[in-house]
């Protein structure tokens, strides 16, 4: 885990600036409105460490995650006097956030007191870990890793707002109803994986809570529906929304690889190593687990192999 951490903050400087001298660099008038845009995410980097070393819940980001991007990208639409295309990426992040909102509220991770709620369990796992058990070395990590490197990438995905607004850039049209229509559906996939993950640990607890058979729910882990397909839909589903955002960009700029997809690749790797512990955690505490990673593809269906 130390080792993908490192990697995650090393690409963390060394992608933006590969991206920033691939093709064409930011425009001055562009540079000023990722400068803005930027004191935002400082303020909320400053904000999710005092408030996780103080109350000693460290998802403060995760609680974060789907509102600030929200912000990020009606702040940079107004910086862009609302060119069609911002507004247009604007409200699809918009519905983005208030789908995830939802899911990540019903679980309990939001209280009166924001700071307070449910703490993601994988943090509490990773205390644990040799290295980290160190309260310093720990809050080295929360503010270098969980604070300013998510925080960082947040900020990094909503980028391509940004970048579609410059001089001779493509117009509005059909191209840009089609990656709708794409992010509208990666939504939707995001959406029934979500909602399959909540109503079948709701019918596990349920089950233990009240000492009734476990059934189908005694492997302890949902891989039926969406999860029969791929290991982490809703990762998968996650990934492919922030693509398609950088894909408004590569249409309204030419450049199949601009200033602004550090972002997309950063989110990622980023997943790739979220689904790595995650799955070590899983492994560890199902049996079954283990023979359901060997037959299922962990984010790209293999249709062929399952004829």
């Amino acid at each position: 885990m130390k080792k993908t951490v490192f990697f995650l903050l090393i690409t963390l400087f060394i992608l933006p600036v590969c991206a920033f001298y691939f093709g064409t660099p930011p425009n001055d008038i562009q540079w000023n409105m990722i400068i803005n845009s930027y004191y935002i995410a400082g303020a909320v980097i400053l904000f999710t460490f005092t408030a996780g070393q103080l109350t000693g819940n460290y998802s403060q980001v995760d609680k974060l995650w789907s509102i600030v991007p929200v912000v990020y990208v009606w702040y940079m639409a107004y910086l862009g006097q609302w060119n069609d295309r911002m507004l247009i990426m604007a409200i699809l992040v918009t519905l983005w956030g208030v789908r995830l909102t939802y899911n990540f509220a019903r679980r309990g991770a939001y209280s009166w007191k924001f700071w307070e709620g449910e703490e993601d369990y994988r943090w509490e796992i990773l205390r644990k870990k040799p290295g980290l058990k160190n309260p310093f070395i720990w809050t080295l990590f929360n503010l270098g890793f969980i604070c300013f490197y998510q925080n960082t990438l947040i900020f990094l995905i909503t980028l391509p707002v940004i970048a579609v607004y410059a001089e001779n850039v493509a117009t509005v049209g059909m191209i840009d109803y089609l990656l709708t229509f794409l992010f509208m559906a990666a939504i939707f996939i995001e959406y029934i994986a979500d909602q399959q993950q909540y109503d079948f640990q709701t019918e596990k607890y349920n089950r233990m809570y009240n000492d009734k058979d476990l059934g189908i729910y005694e492997d302890g882990f949902v891989s039926n529906g969406l999860w029969a397909l791929v290991r982490h839909p809703n990762y998968a589903a996650e990934q492919a929304i922030w693509v398609i955002l950088y894909l408004f960009s590569v249409h309204a700029t030419g450049q199949w690889f601009n200033w602004s997809i550090g972002g997309a690749i950063l989110l990622i790797l980023l997943f790739r190593g979220s689904a790595n512990f995650s799955e070590e955690i899983s492994a560890s505490k199902y049996p079954k687990y283990k023979e359901y990673q060997e037959k299922v593809p962990r984010f790209i269906p293999n249709f062929l192999k399952r004829k």
